[in-house]
Protein backbone atom coordinates (compact mmCIF):
# COMPACT_ATOMS: atom_id res chain seq x y z
CA UNK A 1 0.00 0.00 0.00
CA UNK A 2 1.69 3.27 -1.02
CA UNK A 3 1.91 6.31 1.58
CA UNK A 4 -0.40 8.27 -0.21
CA UNK A 5 -3.04 5.72 -0.41
CA UNK A 6 -2.34 4.75 3.32
CA UNK A 7 -2.80 8.64 4.47
CA UNK A 8 -6.58 8.29 2.89
CA UNK A 9 -7.68 5.18 4.35
CA UNK A 10 -9.93 6.82 7.49
CA UNK A 11 -10.44 4.89 10.93
CA UNK A 12 -11.62 1.30 10.35
CA UNK A 13 -15.04 1.02 9.95
CA UNK A 14 -17.69 -1.82 11.71
CA UNK A 15 -19.10 -2.65 8.33
CA UNK A 16 -17.84 -1.21 4.82
CA UNK A 17 -20.58 -1.86 2.42
CA UNK A 18 -20.13 -1.25 -1.58
CA UNK A 19 -22.37 -1.23 -4.15
CA UNK A 20 -24.96 1.30 -6.07
CA UNK A 21 -27.88 3.11 -5.24
CA UNK A 22 -30.45 4.79 -7.03
CA UNK A 23 -32.68 7.44 -6.53
CA UNK A 24 -35.93 5.45 -7.17
CA UNK A 25 -39.41 6.74 -7.79
CA UNK A 26 -42.88 5.20 -5.70
CA UNK A 27 -46.04 6.15 -7.32
CA UNK A 28 -48.34 8.36 -5.44
CA UNK A 29 -51.32 6.04 -6.28
CA UNK A 30 -51.46 2.89 -6.75
CA UNK A 31 -51.65 1.55 -10.45
CA UNK A 32 -49.55 0.52 -13.42
CA UNK A 33 -46.76 2.57 -14.31
CA UNK A 34 -48.39 3.51 -17.29
CA UNK A 35 -51.40 5.03 -15.46
CA UNK A 36 -49.81 6.65 -12.67
CA UNK A 37 -49.81 10.41 -12.61
CA UNK A 38 -47.44 11.41 -10.09
CA UNK A 39 -44.13 9.83 -8.08
CA UNK A 40 -42.59 10.61 -4.44
CA UNK A 41 -38.72 10.41 -4.87
CA UNK A 42 -36.49 8.37 -2.22
CA UNK A 43 -33.35 6.32 -2.55
CA UNK A 44 -32.53 2.43 -2.46
CA UNK A 45 -29.81 0.49 -2.98
CA UNK A 46 -29.21 -3.02 -1.55
CA UNK A 47 -25.62 -2.12 0.15
CA UNK A 48 -26.74 1.35 1.36
CA UNK A 49 -30.10 0.11 3.01
CA UNK A 50 -27.55 -2.16 5.27
CA UNK A 51 -25.73 1.18 6.16
CA UNK A 52 -28.14 3.14 6.56
CA UNK A 53 -29.58 0.35 9.23
CA UNK A 54 -26.36 -0.13 10.75
CA UNK A 55 -25.61 3.29 11.27
CA UNK A 56 -29.17 4.05 13.01
CA UNK A 57 -28.23 1.49 15.64
CA UNK A 58 -24.80 2.97 16.82
CA UNK A 59 -22.33 1.32 14.62
CA UNK A 60 -19.78 2.71 12.36
CA UNK A 61 -20.82 2.06 8.43
CA UNK A 62 -19.14 3.39 5.11
CA UNK A 63 -20.78 3.27 1.74
CA UNK A 64 -18.25 3.19 -0.94
CA UNK A 65 -19.89 3.81 -4.43
CA UNK A 66 -19.76 5.78 -7.79
CA UNK A 67 -22.19 8.44 -8.87
CA UNK A 68 -22.60 10.68 -11.35
CA UNK A 69 -21.73 14.73 -10.83
CA UNK A 70 -25.51 15.27 -11.49
CA UNK A 71 -28.17 16.49 -9.15
CA UNK A 72 -29.66 12.37 -8.29
CA UNK A 73 -25.80 12.11 -7.26
CA UNK A 74 -26.03 15.13 -4.78
CA UNK A 75 -29.62 13.14 -3.53
CA UNK A 76 -28.27 10.15 -2.86
CA UNK A 77 -24.90 11.31 -0.80
CA UNK A 78 -26.65 14.00 1.15
CA UNK A 79 -29.46 11.08 2.35
CA UNK A 80 -27.17 8.70 2.95
CA UNK A 81 -24.61 10.64 5.00
CA UNK A 82 -28.16 12.35 6.49
CA UNK A 83 -28.17 8.38 8.17
CA UNK A 84 -25.33 8.90 9.97
CA UNK A 85 -23.05 6.77 7.12
CA UNK A 86 -19.42 7.67 5.83
CA UNK A 87 -19.70 8.36 2.41
CA UNK A 88 -15.85 9.83 1.99
CA UNK A 89 -15.02 6.92 -0.19
CA UNK A 90 -17.88 7.74 -3.00
CA UNK A 91 -16.30 9.14 -6.16
CA UNK A 92 -17.92 10.90 -8.81
CA UNK A 93 -18.00 10.63 -12.41
CA UNK A 94 -18.23 12.93 -14.97
CA UNK A 95 -18.96 11.10 -17.48
CA UNK A 96 -21.82 8.44 -16.80
CA UNK A 97 -25.18 9.45 -14.65
CA UNK A 98 -26.52 8.75 -11.89
CA UNK A 99 -28.74 5.55 -11.62
CA UNK A 100 -32.61 5.78 -11.38
CA UNK A 101 -35.82 3.32 -11.34
CA UNK A 102 -39.32 3.22 -10.69
CA UNK A 103 -41.28 0.99 -9.41
CA UNK A 104 -45.23 0.11 -7.67
CA UNK A 105 -45.89 -1.36 -4.55
CA UNK A 106 -45.34 -5.38 -4.29
CA UNK A 107 -42.82 -7.64 -4.27
CA UNK A 108 -40.28 -7.97 -7.24
CA UNK A 109 -40.32 -10.83 -9.57
CA UNK A 110 -38.08 -13.72 -9.26
CA UNK A 111 -38.61 -15.37 -11.89
CA UNK A 112 -39.81 -14.52 -15.56
CA UNK A 113 -43.38 -16.22 -15.04
CA UNK A 114 -43.81 -13.83 -12.38
CA UNK A 115 -42.72 -10.81 -14.23
CA UNK A 116 -46.29 -8.90 -14.58
CA UNK A 117 -48.04 -10.39 -11.97
CA UNK A 118 -45.60 -8.78 -9.10
CA UNK A 119 -44.58 -5.34 -9.15
CA UNK A 120 -43.56 -3.17 -12.07
CA UNK A 121 -40.11 -1.76 -11.71
CA UNK A 122 -38.24 -0.27 -14.21
CA UNK A 123 -34.32 0.30 -14.23
CA UNK A 124 -32.57 3.03 -15.93
CA UNK A 125 -28.93 1.73 -14.65
CA UNK A 126 -27.53 0.96 -17.51
CA UNK A 127 -23.28 2.63 -18.50
CA UNK A 128 -24.37 4.25 -14.77
CA UNK A 129 -21.35 5.51 -12.58
CA UNK A 130 -21.34 2.48 -10.67
CA UNK A 131 -21.65 -0.27 -13.44
CA UNK A 132 -18.12 1.59 -14.21
CA UNK A 133 -16.27 0.01 -10.55
CA UNK A 134 -13.35 -1.92 -11.10
CA UNK A 135 -10.12 -3.04 -9.13
CA UNK A 136 -8.59 -0.21 -10.51
CA UNK A 137 -11.83 2.54 -9.05
CA UNK A 138 -11.87 0.81 -5.99
CA UNK A 139 -8.65 0.03 -4.67
CA UNK A 140 -8.65 -3.07 -2.11
CA UNK A 141 -6.95 -1.28 0.69
CA UNK A 142 -10.54 1.17 0.81
CA UNK A 143 -12.68 -1.77 0.71
CA UNK A 144 -11.24 -3.77 3.30
CA UNK A 145 -11.26 -0.86 5.80
CA UNK A 146 -13.69 -2.36 7.98
CA UNK A 147 -14.27 -5.29 10.55
CA UNK A 148 -16.94 -6.59 8.19
CA UNK A 149 -17.29 -6.14 4.40
CA UNK A 150 -20.48 -6.63 3.10
CA UNK A 151 -21.42 -6.80 -0.66
CA UNK A 152 -24.41 -8.51 -2.71
CA UNK A 153 -25.21 -10.10 -5.92
CA UNK A 154 -26.71 -7.50 -7.54
CA UNK A 155 -23.04 -5.67 -8.18
CA UNK A 156 -21.77 -8.48 -9.69
CA UNK A 157 -24.30 -8.48 -12.48
CA UNK A 158 -24.01 -4.68 -13.21
CA UNK A 159 -20.54 -4.96 -15.67
CA UNK A 160 -17.95 -7.33 -15.95
CA UNK A 161 -15.71 -4.99 -14.47
CA UNK A 162 -18.21 -4.73 -11.41
CA UNK A 163 -17.91 -8.93 -11.32
CA UNK A 164 -13.82 -8.96 -11.83
CA UNK A 165 -13.91 -6.55 -8.94
CA UNK A 166 -16.25 -8.97 -7.10
CA UNK A 167 -14.54 -12.14 -7.99
CA UNK A 168 -11.16 -9.48 -6.51
CA UNK A 169 -12.55 -8.99 -3.11
CA UNK A 170 -13.83 -12.17 -2.20
CA UNK A 171 -10.21 -13.78 -2.79
CA UNK A 172 -9.39 -14.79 0.75
CA UNK A 173 -5.99 -13.33 1.03
CA UNK A 174 -4.27 -11.83 4.43
CA UNK A 175 -5.94 -8.71 6.32
CA UNK A 176 -9.03 -9.65 4.77
CA UNK A 177 -12.11 -8.97 6.70
CA UNK A 178 -15.33 -10.76 7.62
CA UNK A 179 -16.75 -11.24 4.29
CA UNK A 180 -20.77 -11.27 3.94
CA UNK A 181 -22.99 -11.71 1.15
CA UNK A 182 -26.05 -11.04 0.03
CA UNK A 183 -27.26 -13.55 -3.23
CA UNK A 184 -29.97 -10.48 -3.69
CA UNK A 185 -30.72 -12.43 -6.97
CA UNK A 186 -32.72 -9.88 -9.45
CA UNK A 187 -34.08 -11.53 -12.76
CA UNK A 188 -33.88 -8.72 -14.56
CA UNK A 189 -30.16 -8.56 -14.23
CA UNK A 190 -29.37 -11.64 -14.76
CA UNK A 191 -31.30 -12.13 -17.77
CA UNK A 192 -28.81 -13.38 -20.72
CA UNK A 193 -26.01 -14.10 -17.67
CA UNK A 194 -24.58 -16.86 -15.79
CA UNK A 195 -26.06 -16.74 -12.44
CA UNK A 196 -23.91 -19.67 -11.31
CA UNK A 197 -21.70 -17.31 -10.85
CA UNK A 198 -22.90 -16.16 -7.89
CA UNK A 199 -22.76 -19.27 -6.23
CA UNK A 200 -18.96 -19.35 -7.33
CA UNK A 201 -19.00 -15.60 -5.33
CA UNK A 202 -20.76 -17.13 -2.32
CA UNK A 203 -18.43 -19.79 -2.02
CA UNK A 204 -15.68 -17.35 -1.08
CA UNK A 205 -17.63 -15.42 1.43
CA UNK A 206 -18.11 -16.13 5.14
CA UNK A 207 -21.44 -15.23 5.66
CA UNK A 208 -23.77 -15.65 3.12
CA UNK A 209 -27.66 -14.85 3.34
CA UNK A 210 -29.91 -16.41 0.06
CA UNK A 211 -33.84 -16.42 0.37
CA UNK A 212 -35.62 -20.05 -0.66
CA UNK A 213 -37.43 -18.64 -3.23
CA UNK A 214 -33.85 -17.18 -4.55
CA UNK A 215 -31.90 -20.46 -4.05
CA UNK A 216 -34.58 -22.58 -6.77
CA UNK A 217 -34.65 -19.38 -9.13
CA UNK A 218 -31.37 -18.83 -9.57
CA UNK A 219 -29.61 -22.01 -8.86
CA UNK A 220 -32.68 -24.50 -9.08
CA UNK A 221 -31.95 -25.69 -5.70
CA UNK A 222 -34.98 -26.49 -3.34
CA UNK A 223 -34.83 -26.83 0.50
CA UNK A 224 -32.34 -25.02 3.15
CA UNK A 225 -30.49 -28.06 3.49
CA UNK A 226 -29.76 -28.25 -0.64
CA UNK A 227 -28.78 -24.98 -0.46
CA UNK A 228 -26.12 -25.69 2.20
CA UNK A 229 -25.31 -28.73 0.56
CA UNK A 230 -23.92 -26.31 -2.51
CA UNK A 231 -22.54 -23.93 -0.21
CA UNK A 232 -20.77 -25.80 2.24
CA UNK A 233 -17.80 -23.09 2.72
CA UNK A 234 -19.26 -20.45 4.07
CA UNK A 235 -18.50 -20.71 8.33
CA UNK A 236 -22.50 -19.33 8.41
CA UNK A 237 -25.08 -19.40 5.83
CA UNK A 238 -28.36 -18.09 6.40
CA UNK A 239 -31.62 -19.25 4.64
CA UNK A 240 -34.80 -16.82 4.26
CA UNK A 241 -37.63 -18.84 4.05
CA UNK A 242 -40.26 -15.86 3.55
CA UNK A 243 -43.27 -15.55 6.84
CA UNK A 244 -41.79 -18.54 7.92
CA UNK A 245 -38.75 -17.27 9.16
CA UNK A 246 -35.17 -17.96 8.49
CA UNK A 247 -32.34 -20.91 9.34
CA UNK A 248 -28.66 -20.54 9.78
CA UNK A 249 -25.89 -23.09 9.39
CA UNK A 250 -23.29 -22.62 11.76
CA UNK A 251 -19.89 -24.33 11.02
CA UNK A 252 -18.40 -26.05 14.29
CA UNK A 253 -14.79 -26.23 14.85
CA UNK A 254 -14.61 -29.95 15.00
CA UNK A 255 -16.76 -29.93 11.43
CA UNK A 256 -20.67 -30.35 11.12
CA UNK A 257 -22.90 -27.49 11.66
CA UNK A 258 -24.90 -25.98 14.63
CA UNK A 259 -28.62 -25.02 12.79
CA UNK A 260 -30.55 -22.52 14.12
CA UNK A 261 -34.62 -21.85 13.27
CA UNK A 262 -36.17 -18.70 14.32
CA UNK A 263 -39.48 -17.96 13.32
CA UNK A 264 -40.72 -15.00 11.25
CA UNK A 265 -42.82 -12.19 13.39
CA UNK A 266 -46.14 -11.57 12.46
CA UNK A 267 -46.25 -8.17 10.32
CA UNK A 268 -48.79 -5.98 8.59
CA UNK A 269 -47.12 -5.54 5.12
CA UNK A 270 -47.35 -1.98 3.79
CA UNK A 271 -44.54 -2.59 1.49
CA UNK A 272 -41.56 -5.62 0.85
CA UNK A 273 -39.08 -4.06 -0.18
CA UNK A 274 -35.51 -3.28 1.68
CA UNK A 275 -36.96 -6.30 3.80
CA UNK A 276 -33.83 -8.35 2.82
CA UNK A 277 -31.32 -5.85 3.47
CA UNK A 278 -32.81 -4.99 6.75
CA UNK A 279 -33.03 -8.32 7.95
CA UNK A 280 -29.13 -8.81 6.87
CA UNK A 281 -28.41 -5.50 9.11
CA UNK A 282 -29.83 -7.07 11.62
CA UNK A 283 -27.95 -10.40 11.59
CA UNK A 284 -24.73 -8.56 10.67
CA UNK A 285 -25.10 -5.66 14.23
CA UNK A 286 -26.13 -9.31 16.26
CA UNK A 287 -22.43 -10.69 14.65
CA UNK A 288 -20.68 -7.14 15.45
CA UNK A 289 -21.80 -7.49 19.04
CA UNK A 290 -21.04 -11.13 19.48
CA UNK A 291 -24.87 -12.11 20.14
CA UNK A 292 -26.07 -16.08 19.89
CA UNK A 293 -26.77 -17.24 16.41
CA UNK A 294 -30.72 -17.48 17.63
CA UNK A 295 -30.62 -13.58 18.84
CA UNK A 296 -28.46 -12.64 15.48
CA UNK A 297 -31.72 -14.02 13.88
CA UNK A 298 -34.27 -12.87 15.67
CA UNK A 299 -32.60 -9.08 15.29
CA UNK A 300 -32.69 -9.72 11.64
CA UNK A 301 -36.28 -10.33 11.97
CA UNK A 302 -37.44 -7.26 13.74
CA UNK A 303 -34.96 -4.76 12.03
CA UNK A 304 -37.14 -6.66 8.98
CA UNK A 305 -40.51 -5.95 10.91
CA UNK A 306 -39.55 -1.95 10.40
CA UNK A 307 -38.89 -2.13 6.85
CA UNK A 308 -42.05 -4.33 5.85
CA UNK A 309 -43.87 -1.64 7.73
CA UNK A 310 -42.95 1.27 5.97
CA UNK A 311 -43.54 2.37 1.95
CA UNK A 312 -39.69 3.25 1.08
CA UNK A 313 -36.88 0.91 1.56
CA UNK A 314 -35.83 2.14 4.71
CA UNK A 315 -37.59 1.44 7.83
CA UNK A 316 -36.71 3.46 11.37
CA UNK A 317 -35.59 0.61 13.54
CA UNK A 318 -36.17 -0.03 16.93
CA UNK A 319 -33.90 1.24 19.79
CA UNK A 320 -30.70 -1.35 20.86
CA UNK A 321 -32.58 -0.97 24.53
CA UNK A 322 -36.34 -2.32 22.74
CA UNK A 323 -34.90 -4.82 20.15
CA UNK A 324 -32.70 -6.26 23.23
CA UNK A 325 -35.78 -6.78 25.29
CA UNK A 326 -37.94 -8.19 22.80
CA UNK A 327 -34.91 -10.28 21.15
CA UNK A 328 -34.90 -11.94 24.89
CA UNK A 329 -38.66 -12.88 25.17
CA UNK A 330 -39.29 -16.43 25.11
CA UNK A 331 -40.43 -18.47 22.23
CA UNK A 332 -44.52 -18.66 23.23
CA UNK A 333 -44.06 -14.57 24.00
CA UNK A 334 -42.07 -14.15 20.90
CA UNK A 335 -44.68 -16.08 18.46
CA UNK A 336 -47.47 -13.74 19.88
CA UNK A 337 -46.24 -10.67 18.72
CA UNK A 338 -47.39 -8.71 15.71
CA UNK A 339 -46.20 -5.27 14.42
CA UNK A 340 -48.21 -2.65 12.27
CA UNK A 341 -46.84 1.13 10.54
CA UNK A 342 -45.58 3.00 13.43
CA UNK A 343 -44.34 0.56 15.79
CA UNK A 344 -41.03 2.27 15.98
CA UNK A 345 -41.53 5.88 15.52
CA UNK A 346 -43.70 6.43 18.55
CA UNK A 347 -41.61 4.90 21.19
CA UNK A 348 -45.25 2.98 22.12
CA UNK A 349 -46.95 -0.46 20.45
CA UNK A 350 -49.29 1.24 18.18
CA UNK A 351 -50.63 -1.20 15.89
CA UNK A 352 -48.52 -4.11 18.09
CA UNK A 353 -50.54 -6.77 20.03
CA UNK A 354 -50.36 -5.36 23.60
CA UNK A 355 -48.19 -8.42 24.60
CA UNK A 356 -45.16 -6.51 23.41
CA UNK A 357 -43.11 -5.05 26.30
CA UNK A 358 -41.56 -1.56 26.48
CA UNK A 359 -38.61 -1.68 28.22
Amino acid sequence: MSADLHADIADVADVVCLGESMVTFVPSSPGRLADVPAFSRGIGGAESNVACSLARVGHTARWISRVGADGFGDHLVAEIAAAGVDVSYVRRDPDRPTGIYFRTAGERALTEEDEGKLSEVVYYRAGSAASAMSPRLVPRERAWSGRVLHLTGITAALSDDCHTLMRELTTRAPGRPLLSFDVNYRTALWRGQDSGRLLDLARGCDLVFVGEDEAVAAWGLRGADAVRGALPEPAVLVVKQGSAGATAYARQPNGGDVVTFEPALDVDVVASVGAGDAFAAGFLSGTLRGLSVAARLRHGHLMAAAALTVPGDLGTPPSRERADGLVALDAGAWGTLRFGPGWTDTGTPGTVRAEVPHP
